[in-house]
Parts: structure tokens; C-alpha cells; sequence
């Protein structure tokens, strides 16, 4: 690559910058841009958030690292990186772990990163995040000129300053840090991971929905996250500094529901020793979350209606009214509707909870999010575990993707917490990269759903050729790979071994351009 067309490719990207895209395209189009001007086998742009990195695009990498997230503790290169004000090499031998190894996408080795360098990216004098370059090959980045890859990194900054603008980034990352003050302690926090259109729509209702005091009533099978987006609604509104209280109405028992929710004072009844404070007061400026509100007893439903439309409750036992301020949510995978026909809930209390349902979508209508959050459970298994490493064969990736996943997002973590397990009782050492395969993942060929492929049938009833039969799969193949990376064709060639032009000539030749 000549410098003439290394600054090609920032002339290009720099067009782009004028130009309305989507942010992941944004950031896909100049890590492109990177790999074409500087010889490298994987790229990634990563944000800061709090004391971790968040990936907003990689290419040359497994899909499942867009779920995973590198806490700065623990990754000592890319700390080093965020802490530089010029970009970082390191040499073939450094000791210091990489934290790509073993999630390079274009074998099915255990690849170690040997050649590795990044700088970090400020946008108003502020730590942005950082971009990483990492190649196989030892030396790889002696021909890189620093000039040209210091012009790259200051456009790199303005990218994702241009992004920041267009989406008001500003502002959420404000109010992130707010939210965060008081869990950057906490290793792993309660994100929506996910980029398929659904998922971030929802996020999108869910922290406009925040800004409001309007009771929300989350509707979802049972295991797809309905309690982390509880947790969005709390910590993106002006609640946040204030606890989010939280109580399963299945698992209350009947008899002692109204003194969880309201407390009751001693010697109320039999057993009541002392006075105790109830969920409503515990969330006091706060936010409640009445988990499974549908298992509520319908006996103890007018008395929360009571407590929603006055803002008073009383503990039982006491001639005293509590005035309280909560923000409500609750959560639950039944149809409230044929309940309340069915005269299990009360018709009221449901319109009074129901101001702004959400719906969040089960796994199966989502399939693009199931290798990002398999990603997210590997890492937090392994941190947890304390293994050097984990990644899934691309038959995994493949099962995983095709799988129903009756269980939502729940089963997905147990598969993946099972695997691991599997895996190491069956000898896999923690000091290297722990390899999963469908064979860990604990089921059989019976439960997976498999990618119907139907041939159509000739009114003769002649059966179709070998060559026809071949290239109707390979376009059901293309179509799927396709979707799971949302259009975006680079991404979908490299998912399927092929170089850029040969996958285009494909597309036209399967009628699908």
C-alpha cells in the first residue's frame, strides 16, 4: 500500500463525514478504510464506558467479541493504550496478555496475537475509547509509516465525533456516568446487549419512557431480560441516584404479600415480632418493580391500586398513612387482558399499570443478537472462572444461531455456563483457550431447529438436479448469513470465506442484487 493510496482512503473517509449514516456503518466503513492503508489480520474500535471498553465495530474477529466487554483492570495493553497520548506498539514477546487471543476469525486454530499497536482516541480533550490493530505475523507493522497512521487516528477521533453529534451521544454518555457513579465497582452491569432492529428499538422506547413518571408494564416470555429493562427505565431516569426495589409476586406467599409490600408494625399478627418496612417505603423516590404482577392475589390488587392512585399506604397493624413517591414498573410474561376477562386481575389496576407497555421480543425473532450475548456469558464465565480464554467453533456459532431457543436469553446463559463446565471436566486446560463445540452444549441434533430448505416441486413431479438442488441451498445459505449480519455484505463475504469480489459475483449470480 503507497501513501498516494493510504490518503485514498482518508480522502474517503472523510467524505463520510459529510455524509448521513448509521452509526455502525460509520464505524465499519473506516475500520475498512484501516485495513486497506495498514497490513493487519484484526481491527477494532472500542468506547470507553465507565472503567471498561465497549467494541462498536471489529472485522477480522469472532462476531461473539461484539458481546464481550474489556474491563481496563484486567487488560493491560489496553489500558496502556487509553493512557497514552501517542499510539502503542508492542513487541512480539511481551509478556503482557492480549485480549484477542484466540478470537481471531480466519482459522480454526487457537491464533495467539503476535504484532499488536493502538492509540487512544479524544473527542473534546475527552478519553473517547481506542482503535487496535493486531496481526498474526511478528514485524507485520514495521512498513507502517507513523505520519500516515497518526493522520488516520486524529480522523478516526473526528469519526467518532461526528457520530457523537449525529446521535446526541453527548448527552447519554452524561448521563451514563451520572447512573454509573455508584456501580463502578460492579464488574458486569444490567446492558441490553443486542443490535438487532428490535432490540434497539426498544431500548430507544425504554430510556424515553424513563424521562417520565408513567407507570410501564413490560410484557415478554418468560427468560428474555424483562427485569433488565426495568433496570434501563431506572438508571436512565431522574431516579437514579435512588434505589430500584424489586419484589417476584409469584413467590410471594398469600399470607404475607400486603406486609411485603407494606410493611406492617409489631404485633399485627402472630409471628410479627417487630415493625418492619415494606417494599413500597423501601422504594420511597425510587422505583418498584412488581416482577410477575400477573400472580398478584387478586385480594391484595385493590389495595396496590390504592397505593398507585393516593401515593399513601398503611402498614398493616397501623391507624398511620405513609405518603410515598414511587415510580412504577412491573413485569410479566402473561396475557393481562384475558386475565382481567377471565376476572383474575382487576380491569382498573390493569389500565392503571398499562399506561406504556413494552414488549420485549423473544430470542428466536432475533437471531443476529444470539452470538453477541453468547459472547457476553463466555467472557463473564471466564472472568468469573478465572480461565485465560473461551471460544466457540464456528459449528457452535452455526448451532447456536439455528437453535429455537424455547428458553429465551436465560437459556442461552445456562447453555453457555453448562458448556464451559463440560468442557473443562473433559480435560481442556484453564492456561490455554477453552474450545467449545456442539458437543458441550448439551443437547442433540433432535432439539435444533433446523433452515428449512424446500425445493420446489415440478407439476411432472420430476425431482430437481443435483446442480439445481446445490445452488437453491447455497442461496437459502447466503440469505441466512445475510440477515444474521444485517445486510452489511463486507461482514457476510468474511463470514463466509470469500473475498469481496467473489462474494458480489455470487449475489448476482443467486439473483440476490
Amino acid at each position: 500500500m503507497t501513501t498516494v493510496d493510504a490518503f485514498g482512503n482518508l480522502a474517503a473517509v472523510i467524505a463520510d463525514l459529510a455524509r448521513e449514516l448509521p452509526q455502525e456503518v460509520r464505524f465499519q466503513r473506516l475500520l475498512d478504510a484501516f485495513r486497506r492503508s495498514f497490513p493487519c489480520d484484526a481491527i477494532a474500535l472500542l468506547r470507553r464506558e465507565g472503567n471498561q471498553l465497549v467494541p462498536c465495530a471489529v472485522a477480522g474477529l469472532s462476531p461473539d467479541t461484539m458481546g464481550r466487554r474489556f474491563a481496563l483492570e484486567e487488560h493491560p495493553r489496553l489500558a496502556q493504550i487509553m493512557r497514552s497520548p501517542v499510539p502503542v506498539r508492542f513487541q512480539a514477546d511481551s509478556s503482557l496478555p492480549d485480549p484477542y487471543d484466540g478470537l481471531v476469525d480466519n482459522s480454526q486454530e487457537h491464533l495467539f496475537v503476535h504484532d499488536c499497536m493502538g492509540a487512544s482516541l479524544y473527542v473534546d480533550n475527552q478519553p473517547w475509547g481506542v482503535v487496535t490493530l493486531d496481526a498474526l505475523a511478528p514485524d507485520t507493522f514495521d512498513v507502517i509509516d507513523g505520519g500516515v497512521f497518526a493522520a488516520f487516528v486524529a480522523l478516526a477521533a473526528a469519526t467518532v465525533r461526528a457520530a457523537d453529534w449525529i446521535q446526541r451521544l453527548e448527552q447519554q454518555l452524561e448521563r451514563r456516568v451520572l447512573i454509573q457513579q455508584s456501580e463502578l465497582e460492579r464488574p458486569w452491569s444490567d446492558e441490553l446487549i443486542g443490535g438487532s432492529d428490535a432490540m434497539q428499538q426498544l431500548q430507544r422506547e425504554a430510556e424515553a419512557v424513563a424521562g417520565s413518571d408513567l407507570p410501564v408494564l413490560i410484557l415478554g416470555e418468560t427468560g428474555v431480560g424483562k427485569e433488565l429493562v426495568a433496570r434501563l427505565i431506572h438508571r436512565s431516569s431522574a431516579r437514579n441516584r435512588q434505589p430500584m426495589v424489586q419484589i417476584n409476586c409469584a413467590a410471594l406467599p398469600e399470607a404475607m404479600a400486603e406486609s411485603e409490600l407494606f410493611g406492617h408494625v409489631r404485633g399485627a399478627f402472630s409471628g410479627a415480632i417487630d415493625h418492619r418496612v415494606g417494599k413500597f417505603e423501601l422504594a420511597h423516590e425510587g422505583t418498584l418493580l412488581l416482577d410477575e404482577v400477573g400472580e398478584l392475589p387478586l385480594t391484595l390488587q385493590p389495595k396496590l391500586l390504592r397505593a398507585l392512585q393516593n401515593g399513601e399506604i398503611q402498614r398493616i397493624g397501623s391507624d398511620r398513612h405513609h405518603q410515598v413517591d414511587v415510580r412504577l414498573i412491573a413485569a410479566t410474561n402473561r396475557n393481562l387482558k384475558e386475565e382481567v376477562a377471565a376476572g383474575r386481575f382487576r380491569a382498573d389496576l390493569y389500565h392503571r399499570l398499562s399506561v406504556y407497555p413494552l414488549v420485549v421480543p423473544p430470542l428466536r425473532e432475533r437471531p443476529q443478537d444470539i452470538l453477541p450475548l453468547a459472547g457476553y456469558f463466555l467472557q463473564r464465565r471466564q472472568r468469573q472462572l478465572g480461565l485465560r480464554g473461551t471460544r466457540l467453533t464456528r459449528a457452535a456459532q452455526d448451532w447456536l444461531t439455528r437453535y429455537t431457543w424455547p428458553g429465551n436469553v436465560r437459556e442461552l446463559e445456562h447453555v453457555i455456563s453448562r458448556a464451559i463446565v463440560k468442557a473443562l471436566s473433559a480435560g481442556q486446560s484453564r492456561q490455554r483457550i477453552i474450545e467449545l463445540g456442539v458437543q458441550h452444549l448439551g443437547t442433540n441434533s433432535s432439539t435444533l431447529a433446523p433452515v428449512a430448505i424446500a425445493m420446489p416441486i415440478e407439476q411432472d413431479f420430476q425431482e430437481p438436479s443435483l446442480q439445481d438442488a446445490l445452488e437453491h441451498y447455497r442461496r437459502e445459505i447466503v440469505k441466512a448469513r445475510l440477515s444474521r449480519h444485517a445486510g452489511h455484505l463486507a461482514a457476510t463475504a468474511r463470514s463466509l470465506g470469500l473475498d469481496r469480489g467473489n462474494f458480489h459475483r455470487l449475489l448476482k449470480r443467486l439473483n440476490l442484487r
